[in-house]
């Protein structure tokens, strides 16, 4: 289960731009991180869109009485609104005021994208109220009036036709253009009316938020109006808004007159901004984090692919072994002194590796520890010499398939172990800073050290399998004409790790020792044997002779008679 950041993931692409109506505000960011700079493009016609300034509430009731006025008025003069709420709590809370009213609307909230999105397309028809929970991101363009071609469709699918059939066609390209003349009239008039207005509920942490709500309303020179109702019990103002809501409650003013004054309108962007540094904060911090995975990755998938390209791995491989058995032989021969050697224990090790020949009275003879070195060496490159004849006896070229079969495992089994120590570590990294560390410092260094020992384990695990390696070339077996069960044979589930390709099956290393043998890793597991285990015969009875029903039952199940063919 492999993971990146969404920054690290961009960067990987070597060209990488983007666009969209909100960035502005995150300018410096996407200059530190993707060293991208944020320009502006002009709006294609001038914006009418009039953003009218917040009113603020002394409690949420207040606010919601008096955002269902302003709908009620909004909806006897005809002109459409658009609702914007934080949550589909709230969107839910205002829908069910509006039902009280008498007001007909719509309510989105993310469930049917689809039949959302022709709700949307329709939102700047006469008399149209959309409640929506978190509009950004939707994608659809409202015109003032009414799309054409959504009308058209709804129509058809209203008649009963598919719209992929030729009636659903024919009907579709007739209807376009009598809705086109309809939309158009009713955009002039929505546009006399003031055009679209975008209510905002509450406030959102991010402006970004804020604006793509606002920027619904007064796209391609068409009229507009937005505007935001507050109250001090939203989340924003409670968190971070606090000067502003002393401010206001010392005022003795009723609930349901509303505030409009410069101070809280400051106070609240100012709230916004906090959010947006401590947001951007967050995100920053995690980068650095994710910068030391990220190195690891590219290593990672860089060798991978050389595998997956067809690398050759051969002198890799005797490379490995060398550097396999040299760390061997300092382990237990640290010295050229024989008093300090553990002959034992090398050869038990050694074993893991191949199955060597050489007995402990052999290897004391040796004067120095390279001599026994050298010897070993010369011992495994003629077994994997070997190896290699007999696998490409088999097929030409197999002997480097199941190097690369084996690698590839060994790999991806080794990275998923080391993803899961990483997250271990990031878990309790910032608690270094209680020692006088510096966390990142700490977690880079030990990063670095554990993704090192996950290399050299790569390399060990991989000369331990492929000198292990036993090929066999499977033949399809012959399909029974029938299913029997007394054919069915048990097979013990497959480690999805340790299963290799068909063609090949790989023997784990075993010990040439007794229980002082070090731990293998990467054991393959074995189907565990039923041969030793007792089975029940089924019992012969005599054509007039009756069970009782306690006694075992005929079938050889083992149960008593009456708990099995008794029932």
């Amino acid at each position: 289960w492999a993971t990146v950041t969404l920054q690290n993931y961009f960067r990987l692409y070597e060209k990488l731009s983007g666009m969209t109506g909100t960035a502005e505000t995150e300018a410096s960011e996407f200059a530190n991180t993707y060293d991208l700079p944020v320009v502006p493009i002009p709006t294609n016609l001038p914006m009418q869109r009039q953003d009218q300034g917040d009113l603020i509430y002394k409690t949420e009731l207040a606010k919601f009485n008096a955002v269902i006025e302003d709908l009620v008025e909004r909806y006897d003069a005809g002109q459409p609104v658009l609702v914007g709420t934080a949550s589909v709590e709230k969107s839910e809370v205002l829908s069910e005021m509006l039902k009280r009213k008498g007001i007909p609307h719509s309510v989105l909230n993310a469930k049917h994208h689809a039949r959302e999105a022709e709700i949307v397309a329709q939102a700047g028809r006469l008399h149209a109220i959309t409640v929506a929970t978190n509009m950004a991101g939707r994608g659809v363009d409202i015109l003032l009036g009414g799309n054409p071609e959504g009308l058209a469709r709804q129509e058809v699918l209203a008649q009963g036709m598919e719209l992929d059939s030729d009636e659903g066609r024919a009907l579709y390209e007739q209807l376009v253009p009598k809705f086109s003349v309809e939309t158009k009239a009713e955009g002039e008039k929505v546009r006399e009316l003031g055009g679209l207005y975008v209510l905002g509920s509450e406030r959102h942490e991010s402006r970004r938020i804020d604006n793509q709500l606002r920027g619904r309303a007064g796209r391609q020179g068409d009229p507009g109006e937005s505007r935001f109702y507050l109250s001090l019990e939203d989340e924003l103002m409670r968190l971070f808004a606090t000067g502003a809501m002393s401010w206001v409650m010392g005022k003795a003013l009723p609930d349901d007159v509303p505030i409009e004054a410069k101070m809280v309108t400051k106070a609240i962007e100012r709230a916004q901004n906090t959010v947006e540094a401590r947001n951007a904060e967050i995100r920053k911090d995690v980068l650095k984090y994710d910068e030391v995975m990220n190195e690891q990755r590219k290593v990672i998938y860089q060798l991978r692919s050389q595998i997956i390209d067809g690398d050759d791995l051969k002198e890799s491989t005797i490379e490995s072994l060398g550097e396999a058995l040299q760390r061997v032989v300092e382990s237990y021969c640290p010295s050229d002194y024989q008093e300090d050697w553990d002959v034992d224990g090398l050869l038990l090790e050694v074993a893991l590796y191949y199955p060597t020949r050489f007995v402990a009275d052999e290897l004391k003879q040796a004067s120095r520890a390279d001599d026994i070195y050298e010897s070993l060496l010369a011992e495994g490159m003629a077994h994997y010499e070997a190896k290699e004849q007999e696998v490409e006896a088999i097929e030409a070229g197999l002997m480097r398939q199941v190097e690369r079969d084996i690698m590839l495992q060994i790999i991806d089994q080794k990275w998923r172990e080391h993803l899961s120590e990483m997250d271990y570590l990031r878990e309790g990294i910032n608690l270094r800073a209680m020692g006088q560390q510096d966390p990142l410092v700490a977690w880079q260094a030990e990063g670095y050290s554990m993704f090192e020992q996950m290399l050299d384990g790569i390399d060990d695990d991989y000369v331990k399998y492929v000198m292990h390696a036993e090929v066999q070339v499977e033949r399809p077996a012959p399909a029974p004409s029938a299913f029997d069960l007394n054919q069915a044979t048990y097979e013990a589930p497959e480690d999805p790790v340790q299963s290799l390709p068909s063609a090949s099956t790989f023997a784990p290393p075993t010990s040439a020792g007794g229980d002082g043998a070090p731990p293998m890793t990467l054991a393959a597991q074995q189907a565990p044997s039923f041969d030793d285990e007792p089975t029940m015969e089924p019992i012969v009875k005599g054509d007039n002779e009756k069970l009782g029903r306690n006694q075992p039952c005929w079938c050889g199940s083992g149960k008593k008679f009456k708990m099995c063919h008794g029932r």
